[in-house]
């Protein structure tokens, strides 16, 4: 005798919320759904095979009730997955173990985000981007210095050690830049044009007759403040680039 896999099978109902439905098949999005699965069965178990990151997720409820990643589910069981809320604060609620804010916002970017990353140094952000760097390395390293992973490979945030992680939704640059500012709030961190674009280290202020590169004397006559990287060894002055770049900054705090 046949039977359908799903008798063999307890089943759930799932409803997620706002940025999480970008992780699931259209179908599923936006609306409760019923999922089979052989129990026992934990949230977490449940959660990870639908393929929404755990470092996404802020509160789970399970029939009424805040509820922890390792509560075993029972047959028709009707689960509620919640994102970060933006401005409130639902530690009290929550029973999942959410790391702990962190004091000093910092990024490390994968392959898809180089643009970003030149970005959010502008801004004056710590962003350590490489195009080489494999995502094993980009956890370690991520662990190591407390950093916040933006990503475009969802399965990069999949790993359980994980802590800080946000998947990028935007592909253009620009709106990359402005949903990173608005998610993580960073309006009032903004330190620009302190660091360099192209290798994230401190620029120093240096003098005319400081100067460690000469440029044209032209510009030595023009302009009066110097930005030296010992990194590159690049020098920089607020010429037109950086008025463009100002301009976009104060588009940017506007919106």
């Amino acid at each position: 005798m046949d039977f359908d896999n799903n008798t063999l099978k307890k089943a759930f109902t799932f409803r997620f919320y706002a940025g999480l439905n970008d992780f699931l098949p259209s179908e599923k999005k936006q609306k409760p759904f019923v999922q089979f699965f052989k129990t026992p069965v934990t949230v977490r178990e449940t959660i990870e095979s639908m393929g929404i990151p755990l470092s996404e997720v802020n509160l789970v409820i399970v029939n009424g009730i805040s509820s922890a990643l390792n509560k075993q589910l029972r047959n028709g069981d009707r689960v509620a997955v919640y994102p970060e809320f933006e401005g409130i604060d639902v530690s009290p609620v929550s029973k999942l173990r959410k790391p702990k804010p962190l004091k000093h916002t910092s990024f490390i970017l994968d392959s898809h985000l180089g643009k970003l990353a030149k970005y959010l140094r502008m801004l004056g952000f710590d962003s350590l981007y490489d195009n080489n760097f494999a995502d094993e390395e980009i956890i370690l390293k991520a662990l190591k210095d407390n950093r916040i992973i933006l990503t475009r490979d969802k399965l990069l945030l999949k790993s359980p050690v994980v802590m800080h992680g946000y998947y990028v939704r935007a592909t253009d640059k620009h709106e990359q830049l402005r949903e990173i500012v608005q998610k993580f709030n960073l309006y009032c961190q903004f330190k620009s044009f302190t660091r360099c674009m192209t290798c994230n280290s401190i620029l120093i202020q240096v003098t005319k007759k400081e100067l460690p590169v000469k440029p044209d004397q032209q510009i030595i006559a023009t302009y009066n403040k110097f930005f030296f990287c010992r990194q590159c060894n690049k020098l920089f002055w607020k010429g037109s680039h950086f008025i463009r770049m100002e301009i976009y900054i104060r588009n940017l705090l506007q919106a």
